[in-house]
């Protein structure tokens, strides 16, 4: 299974109120005095919300709505400018799931769409929590993400996003997926892409997308076996612009997760200039991760650290 971004409550059915605890509601209490009075203490603001984990920020966003007539998110808007830091600490305001669909949003606001920001939030994650968004989205704003999506896209990215918006990974079984099944699928995506004339991106997708890890690896496997190189060298060979991008992400999502997450940081900081905004997305996305991720960006990059790399990159 594809690993899960969103603490476990926010897939689990809330009936009751959780058990907050005194320090859910001392750090209420400190968000409220932070925000009081003539002026915003910015700094307590950052380092309590920056240093919660995403399970301890959904608790401290829940348990603020049940004692303050405004949500924890638009009180803090009201106490930032939407600059890069505001943006920031308006996502940690608020559960992961509804930071991510105000990335979404953000992604598909004005004229065009910011696809580097969105595919990462789109490909690459378990069913749970793919119908979590798609349900969380709805309700924010009341309007169907794949149709959305669609009046966004085009072409053979529109195909793999919706690929993964249907939520359709399998299950790994020993007795359906294996090896034979494996080295019929490396057979079937060699055939609609570099044993063809034209790609054929729907079933490279379908196998992709559909297939659970263990599986893929196996795939993976008996594709270098008999071809020689990887299914991400292949993906590399046969699709074009954001399309071979989601497509390889969602792929490193599934086999290298840690890695896959450190080289998408590392991209928002290549270049002239640093895109603090998908810094931000990416950092408040995966802090579940950050451990590994840290790890995986010191072999990558052969012992610089992720966090002298962004604080060398943001202000």
């Amino acid at each position: 299974m594809t690993i899960h971004t969103y603490p476990d409550i926010a897939r689990e059915e809330q009936l009751t109120a959780p058990d907050y605890g005194p320090e859910i509601d001392e750090a209420c209490a400190k968000i409220k005095k932070a925000c009081d009075g003539f002026g915003t203490d910015e700094d307590t603001l950052i380092k309590l919300l920056g240093s919660k984990t995403p399970y301890e920020r959904y608790l401290i966003n829940r348990r603020w709505g049940e004692l303050r007539s405004k949500t924890l998110r638009k009180r803090i808007g009201e106490e930032f400018r939407n600059n890069d830091l505001g943006i920031l600490i308006q996502f940690l305001a608020q559960p992961l799931e509804e930071a991510e669909c105000e990335m979404i949003r953000m992604a598909c606001r004005g004229i065009g769409t910011n696809e580097s920001l969105l595919y990462p939030i789109i490909c690459g994650r378990s069913n749970e929590d793919m119908q979590v968004l798609k349900k969380t989205y709805f309700k924010m704003y009341e309007k169907d993400l794949a149709i959305v999506l669609k009046g966004e896209l085009s072409g053979d990215f529109e195909k793999l996003i919706f690929y993964c918006l249907q939520a359709a990974e399998e299950e790994f079984n020993q007795e359906y997926h294996t090896d034979e099944k494996a080295e019929e699928d490396a057979n079937a995506f060699y055939k609609a892409g570099q044993g063809r004339w034209g790609t054929d991106e729907g079933q490279i997708f379908k196998i992709l997308v559909n297939s659970p890890p263990e599986y893929l690896k196996m795939v993976d496997a008996k594709y270098v076996e008999k071809y020689g190189y990887s299914l991400w060298r292949a993906m590399e060979k046969e699709l074009r612009g954001y399309a071979e991008k989601a497509a390889v992400f969602t792929f490193g999502m599934k086999i290298k997760p840690a890695e896959t997450v450190a080289k998408l940081i590392k991209s928002t900081c290549a270049g002239i200039g640093t895109d603090e905004l998908e810094l931000s997305c990416a950092v408040v996305r995966y802090q579940r991760l950050l451990p590994e991720v840290t790890q995986a960006y010191e072999e990558l990059l052969g012992g610089k650290t992720l966090e002298k790399r962004i604080k060398g990159e943001t202000s």
